[in-house]
């Protein structure tokens, strides 16, 4: 049994049916993440987890135990709201004690543990202000020391760096992987952020509509997405998206809006094996290059971002979306041609979206 067992945990209220089925283990020491758009129901299996709500049906183990029913305290877990939930008349080193003094923790080891996690996050100096004299990025820090300083079986992170701008959340990301590096604390965390997603966990359950729509590693999701809403929903800009006008088993190269896609043998046996599918090709951006052979178009829109460049461009078979490295020299309104190698298309059947080979 591994360190966090959820088993066909469902959740409905009256007839609407919030959570269908949930099945994810994971073992000691993994980083799991929870990630999909507004209500998909991460948020309220995280509260089952937490025992802040109990599930219809189904059942929660952390380790041996079931804890499906049993309160939050006596679980064992430290859980990192978005909204810090500080308590304003105490200092931060009140904030980060207050649960081991709860606890009966005596006050020696209370004061360690202060000490600890204060040097951890490099909060020292802030140990005397209260909550309202901090940054966001400071209280975001003084909130994750208060569940550090408990040692839990179980750490749970609720959306914790929503609040903060861009290039905090970049600089918190990073604390909280060597955070976990350092403590290898079992860890659940919910973002709707894929980037978060990506870099954070090392497995991650994509959830749509109460349903676990893939849970694997960030590169298995990347790289073989199960469904068209994984593929869309995880990397920036989105999977390029191509209708096939009909999936004709046995062929070469289905067409999209009369143009041949060609594809590769392993592909094309997948493609026998299904019963006439209809098909929708995918393939990734940055696997889309911008040069002087391939499908011709009309480049629309860029979008510098440093680094890398979008350029949009309209071509006889839909609007594409092309990564390029660095600066695009050509300019809006110029023709230029796309290619790609088949191996990078992703080929997704229509009426039940999900991956074919």
């Amino acid at each position: 049994m591994g360190a966090l067992s959820i088993r066909n945990v469902r959740k409905s209220f009256g007839a609407v049916d919030i959570l269908k089925g949930i099945d994810i283990e994971i073992e000691e020491g993994e980083f799991l993440i929870l990630v999909g758009p507004s209500g998909c129901g991460k948020s309220t299996l995280l509260s089952m987890i937490a025992g802040l709500d109990v599930p219809t049906a189904g059942s929660i183990h952390i380790g041996e135990r079931d804890v499906t029913h049993e309160l939050p305290k006596d679980r064992d877990i430290a859980m990192v709201f978005q909204s810090y939930a500080l308590y304003p008349n105490m200092n931060v080193a009140e904030n980060i004690s207050f649960a081991l003094e709860m606890r009966k923790v005596p006050k020696a080891e209370r004061a360690a543990a202060v000490e600890r996690v204060a040097t951890m996050l490099q909060i020292g100096h802030l140990l005397d202000r209260k909550p309202g004299q901090l940054s966001g990025g400071q209280r975001q820090r003084v909130a994750m020391g208060r569940a550090l300083a408990r040692n839990p079986k179980l750490f749970l992170f609720d959306e914790p760096l929503s609040n903060l701008d861009a290039k905090l959340r970049v600089e918190m990301r990073a604390e909280i992987k060597l955070l976990h590096q350092r403590t290898r604390t079992t860890t659940v965390y919910v973002t709707h952020d894929q980037v978060e997603a990506m870099t954070l966990g090392d497995r991650i359950a994509v959830m749509r509509d109460g349903v676990v729509q893939q849970f694997g590693t960030p590169d298995d999701i990347y790289t073989r997405p199960a469904t068209r809403f994984v593929a869309e929903f995880i990397g920036s800009p989105a999977m390029n998206m191509l209708p096939a006008d009909a999936a004709i088993v046995g062929t070469d190269a289905p067409t999209v809006k009369g143009m041949a896609i060609a594809l590769s043998p392993s592909q094309r046996e997948a493609l026998r094996g299904q019963p006439n599918p209809g098909l929708v090709i995918g393939l990734r951006p940055e696997r889309v290059q911008l040069g002087n052979t391939g499908v011709p178009g009309r480049l629309t829109l860029l979008e510098p971002t440093g680094p890398d460049t979008y350029a949009f461009v309209d071509t006889p078979i839909g609007s594409l979306v092309s990564r390029v490295n660095g600066t695009v020299t050509q300019r809006v309104g110029d023709l230029v041609h796309l290619s790609w190698e088949a191996h990078d298309l992703h080929l997704f059947e229509t009426t039940t979206d999900t991956r074919i080979g």
